[in-house]
């Protein structure tokens, strides 16, 4: 960290403490050449996620989004709403986490649809027959046939 004060770029930290909920780090400073003391704010750098659409136009990622179309697979099932933001929480941070700052629609409903085969049958069900656009009842039926199959 270059001084101030001097343009030194050795400095030692005095003093660190978390603020803005803990947001933010408040670094005190002290210049290892001329001993001013100076403060720095230290922040979590997020690179946002680029969602790529089934027509090529890209939008940043919204979780909310993701959230409203799993609950709508779970609606009138009894799954509570903790285990469907968990499952939202663990999507999130996998996609934080990948070296990919650009994902497709594709990618996400994948995940989805794999945290709610974990979390409730009729709800991955519901969530795939929208995903997956099915062309008509076989393909419907080849899905299910699948989910029984492995649930023996």
């Amino acid at each position: 960290m270059k001084c101030p004060f001097c343009g030194f770029e050795e400095s030692k930290v005095i003093d660190s403490r978390p603020t803005d909920e803990y947001t933010r780090i408040r670094r005190r400073r002290e210049c290892m050449r001329c001993g001013k003391r100076f403060t720095t704010y230290e922040i979590i750098e997020s690179t946002p996620i680029i969602v790529i659409k089934k027509d090529n136009s890209r939008q940043a990622f919204d979780r909310n989004k993701l959230l409203n179309g799993m609950m709508k697979a779970c609606e009138k099932r009894q799954v509570p709403l903790e285990r469907v933001e968990k499952a939202v929480d663990d999507i999130e941070l996998q996609l934080q986490n990948s070296l990919e700052k650009e994902v497709t629609t594709l990618q996400i409903g994948e995940l989805a649809m794999e945290a709610l085969k974990k979390i409730d049958d009729v709800a991955y069900v519901r969530f795939a027959s929208v995903y997956r656009q099915f062309k008509d009842l076989n393909s419907f039926m080849q899905e299910l046939a699948q989910i029984l199959e492995e649930n023996k």
